[in-house]
């Protein structure tokens, strides 16, 4: 009997949603140990499990005086990891949820190619002009520390009998960047979920 090894791959990509300008491309952190879970709680059709919500955070990065950026490493172990720090947890990209009030641009999808080991999970979401509520009008902030100055994002699931937060399943650290007013961002983000002997 052979063994089948799966094994996971994620990456994000982030534009802005009037000229299409891509901001942010990186790959991301798998939580194993989560991800693994919530794929037997999917398959077993327990009612949990399923990538719920897009979380936003500001806690993954410093920046010096001169600018010079050090990165924290991405939580990818322990079942009760998030971000560094969650600023914005209101973000439902679960097409299927009532909870969801933009289910046609905040949504996931399955991609897969006939006679290929590997299938994708693309995420969608739209973060929206008015999103999140008390952000600055423009994207000049003088602070990278600002609530909305986003350099962590991640994938979480829905929670066990829908209390909790979830688990968190992914984590992206990248760059200091502003939600603003007068931003739109679109985010793709893909788990790839291959099978191989």
């Amino acid at each position: 009997m052979q063994e089948v090894t799966p094994r996971f791959e994620g990456f994000v990509e982030i534009k802005d949603a009037l000229t299409g300008e891509l901001i942010l491309e990186k790959k991301n952190a798998i939580h194993y140990e989560n991800m693994s879970h919530a794929l037997a709680l999917t398959l077993t059709h327990s009612g949990y499990g399923h990538i719920h919500k897009l979380v936003f955070g500001n806690g993954a990065s410093t920046v010096t005086g001169t600018g010079a950026i050090s990165y924290f490493p991405p939580n990818s172990s322990g079942a009760e990891a998030s971000l560094y720090n969650m600023t914005y947890s209101d973000k439902i990209v679960d097409g299927n949820s009532l909870l969801n009030p933009d289910p046609d641009r905040n949504y996931t999808e399955v991609s897969h190619v006939i006679n290929q080991t590997y299938t994708d999970i693309i995420v969608h979401c739209l973060l929206d002009y008015s999103e999140p509520n008390g952000q600055e009008a423009f994207d000049d902030y003088y602070d990278n520390e600002g609530f909305f100055v986003f350099d962590e994002i991640g994938l979480m699931s829905y929670p066990q009998n829908g209390e909790g937060s979830g688990k968190l399943l992914t984590h992206c650290i990248f760059h200091p960047l502003q939600k603003s007013l007068n931003r739109s961002f679109e985010i793709k983000y893909t788990i790839r979920i291959y099978m191989s002997e």
